[in-house]
């Protein structure tokens, strides 16, 4: 991939953790560059989630460093991954049901009115400039969103991390328990962001999904990184045996 001349936007070098003597990431290196899905893949317990969890501020690795920009970050918690522009969407999406659009892109990032309320109609405004801009056909911005469908509560969660200026966007199986449409309407979000330059790490178990949406794929196995591939490259079946077997693709290797 041509952009692989840039500077990566994340580089994770050498990360390892343990948990009571288990390494569950075990000296692990991965990057990301603007423009570029990279999904990380594996069994349960295969270490991709506690991986992510060390760039979004959720886990302290043992050892190991990570590089935004390639510069050495320090993140010790959630608030210094957003420092970075690192935001995850997990899989509940924390949104609150019972309120619309608005209320939960500003959530406890409210704008307020020189009077000191809550300036709604401010934050709708913003919150219809942000939507044009991701997903031209969301229209319920009055509804609380548990009246949404996944794909819209999808749109939803994405569009707070962008207006907050996310760069690096970690997305927890954005597509599980979705239909086809919705499928597609996550699948053309996230076309959108790398337009836009973003970096998405999609940490995912179903590899079509990984082949649909993803430049590269990164697969782990007992906590080691058995290789990243790019996607063209390889099949579905190449990828399961690395999840299962965890070898490399003989073409690739």
């Amino acid at each position: 991939m041509t952009q692989h001349a840039q500077t990566p936007l994340v580089e994770l070098r050498d990360i390892s953790i343990a948990f009571g003597g288990i390494k569950a990431v075990d000296h692990v290196s991965v990057d990301l560059y603007p423009g570029e899905v990279v999904g990380l893949l594996g069994h349960n317990g295969a270490g991709k989630s506690t991986l992510i969890k060390c760039l979004s501020g959720a886990y302290k690795q043992d050892s190991g460093d990570v590089y935004i920009n390639g510069e050495k970050a320090v993140i010790n918690n959630p608030r210094d991954a957003r420092s970075y522009n690192i935001e995850t969407i997990y899989q509940t999406l924390a949104l609150a049901d019972n309120l619309d659009a608005a209320s939960n892109l500003f959530l406890g990032r409210e704008l307020i009115t020189p009077m000191g309320f809550v300036d709604d109609a401010r934050q709708e405004a913003e919150t219809r400039k942000i939507m044009a801009r991701l997903n031209p056909n969301f229209t319920k911005f009055s509804a609380p969103v548990k009246a949404l469908s996944g794909g819209q509560r999808q749109s939803v969660a994405i569009a707070r991390a962008v207006y907050f200026n996310a760069r690096i966007l970690i997305m927890d199986e954005p597509t599980a328990a979705l239909g086809p449409q919705e499928t597609q309407m996550v699948a053309e979000l996230i076309q959108e962001l790398k337009r836009q330059g973003l970096g998405i790490f999609l940490i995912e178990h179903d590899v079509q999904a990984v082949m649909d949406l993803c430049d590269r794929a990164s697969v782990m196995k007992n906590g080691q990184l058995v290789g990243t591939v790019d996607v063209k490259d390889v099949t579905d079946d190449d990828i399961l045996s690395m999840i299962i077997l965890g070898k490399q693709p003989a073409k690739v290797a």
